[in-house]
Formats: structure tokens, sequence, C-alpha cells
């Protein structure tokens, strides 16, 4: 893989509320960092979150701003905004509606997640469906999608045609997670079909929209596509790192929830082929102890999965860099590299 270009930024973050996460995101004190490239177009997207979940039922838009502002990095709007860049898109209030859709997209299937595991804790705060119950925080996860649909529906059939695929991937996704929640004949082939419909597909989906209408060719629109795609399933293999040894401060969340929620992470399928015993048992147990979770994630915390884990998100990322040969030279192509760096090398 050629090695990611750090090259110095022509571009200053404005003063907005993604500038904490623009100093805490950069790789490099003065390179080019993506949110500092789009953080204008971010903070349209913003402006859009706010007027899009306003309801006459106070409810919804509680819940709805609970995650919304709760902390989110906003990454699959910030790949969709520089993929239309980089290649000189300049119709800047289609992207962003569509980036705004994506957006609420994901924010709907993190409420219906919570409620499938249960959670307690959702980025570093009191998850919507522990703080306003489970009926009100499924409504405003549909709530959500319809109003994803309210921007994403305006356009021409094929982008409503790719949003709506990438909304069916994710249910399918989740389908086949539970169908391998808490099983241990599940497989790596398993894990990565789980990855590319419930993760990947939206970085996949905003990726091509992004080049597709910025007028890119189509050949270039697809291989962007498979730069999100990519991009996603690195990104999840990391989340799923830091499950184990990552810090509960800078995650949000405690760690070793996939073995709590028993959800088939990369490193618990790569410690099960390993035949750790230990962790065998604490995935399948229904309620494990925290006495049993600790000593499962000391032991893949020493074992060879976090490497053998990593060493798949780097080739990911690899593939993910090879499309970016072809897109024109300029600050969002160095930023979509720059992006893939962070990814691999986040550790929160």
């Amino acid at each position: 893989m050629e090695p990611f270009l750090i090259q110095e930024s022509k571009t200053k973050p404005s003063a907005s509320v993604f500038s904490e996460l623009v100093k805490k995101l950069a790789p490099v004190k003065g390179s080019t960092d993506p949110f500092c490239c789009v953080a204008e177009e971010l903070q349209l997207v913003e402006q859009n979150l706010t007027r899009s979940i306003r309801s006459a039922e106070r409810a919804l838009t509680d819940i709805s701003s609970h995650l919304i502002y709760g902390g989110g990095k906003r990454i699959r709007p910030m790949v969709t905004l520089l993929a239309f860049k980089a290649f000189g898109g300049t119709r800047l209030p289609e992207i962003v509606d569509i980036a705004t859709a994506i957006e609420l997209i994901h924010t709907a299937t993190l409420l219906h997640d919570d409620i499938i595991d249960g959670a307690d804790i959702r980025r570093g705060k009191e998850s919507a469906y522990k703080k306003f119950g489970l009926k009100a925080t499924l409504v405003a996860g549909d709530f959500l999608f319809i109003k994803a649909f309210e921007f994403a529906g305006k356009f021409d059939e094929t982008i409503v045609q790719w949003t709506a695929d990438a909304c069916t991937q994710l249910t399918e996704g989740e389908i086949l997670q539970g169908f391998f929640n808490r099983n241990p004949a599940v497989k790596l082939e398993n894990y990565f079909e789980i990855v590319r419909r419930k993760t990947a597909s939206l970085f996949e989906t905003g990726a091509r929209i992004g080049a597709y209408l910025s007028g890119a060719k189509p050949a270039m629109v697809e291989q962007m596509g498979d730069y999100g795609l990519n991009l996603g399933i690195a990104f999840q293999i990391i989340d799923d790192v830091l499950d184990v040894v990552g810090h509960k401060e800078l995650l949000g969340k405690p760690t070793g929830m996939d073995l709590r929620d028993g959800n088939p992470s990369l490193p618990i399928i790569l410690a099960l082929g390993e035949g750790q015993k230990d962790v065998s048992e604490t995935f399948q147990c229904s309620r494990p102890t925290d006495e049993k979770i600790r000593a499962a994630l000391a032991i893949m915390g020493q074992a060879r999965a976090i490497d053998k884990a990593k060493m798949l998100s780097r080739g990911y990322a690899e593939r993910a860099y090879k499309p970016l040969k072809s897109v024109p030279p300029s600050l969002y192509r160095t930023s979509l590299k720059n992006l893939l760096q962070l990814i691999i090398e986040r550790d929160f």
C-alpha cells in the first residue's frame, strides 16, 4: 500500500460544533483533516438535522435530539461530502440533503439497535431506550427513517433506489446478526456479510451518491462505492477491537458490550477459532457476569485475535485506498486518504 500522504491544509476549521472533533481527529497537527475540508458543509447538515426533527409531538423531537446531539462523529455524511467535492461537485444544497438523509438513517438504526440490545448506554450517556422507553424510542426511529426520505425522496430514481437498497441491507444485516447471536457456529464469512450489510452499506451508498451527484463518470461512481464499502468494513473492525481493548472514557460506553449482548464481533470469532474456552462460554451465556466478561476480555486482549483483527482492518483500508489513485489530486482526495488512517489508528 502506498504511504498515506500528509499535506499542509489550506482550509481552517470554522468555529462550529465540529471544532473539538477536528482537534481530536487530526492525524498530524496542521495536516489535511477530513473534518476541516468540509466543516462548513457539515454545519449545513447540522442545520438540516435540527429542522428535520421538529415535530408537533415533543417526545419525538426530544428522543431524536437526545441521540443526534449526543456526540456522533458524522463520519457517514463527511464521506458523502468528501466524495462529492473530490470530483468538483458544486450543487451544494443537493449533497447536503443527501448527507443529512444518510445521518438520519444511521441515527434511526441506532435507536432500534439499542432496543434490540437492551442497551443502557449510548455515546457516554443513558440510551434513548432506557430514558424514554421502548415504545416511544421505536416510534422515534421510524420517525427518523421517514424524515430521511423527505430529503432523499426528492432525487432521481437512481438515488432513491440506492438509498432504499442501503436501508434494505441494514435490516437484512440486523436479522443475520440476530441469527448468529450467541451462536458458536458463526464463521468469518458470516461476520463480513453482516458488516457489509449492517455497517458498510451506508458508507458505500454515501460515497457512491456523492460521486454521482458531482457528475463523475460511472466507473468512478462505482469505484467510490468500493471505497465507502471497504472503509465501512475497516471502521467496524476497529469498533470491534475497541470493544475489547478500548478505554471506557474515550468510547463513551463500557467495553465488553459484544460479549454481554452476544453479538458476533471479529475478535470473538477469531478467539472462538483459536479454541479459547472462556471466551466461548461467555459468548454463549445468556447473562454473563461482569467477572466472566472481564476474564474473557483479558484473554482476547492478550491473544492473537486483536492483532489479526487489526491486520484485517488494515487490509480493508488498503482496498479502500486503491480507487483513490484515480481521483484527481486535491485536498479532498487527501482527506479521503487520511480518513482511512484515522479509522484504523483511532482509539475511541
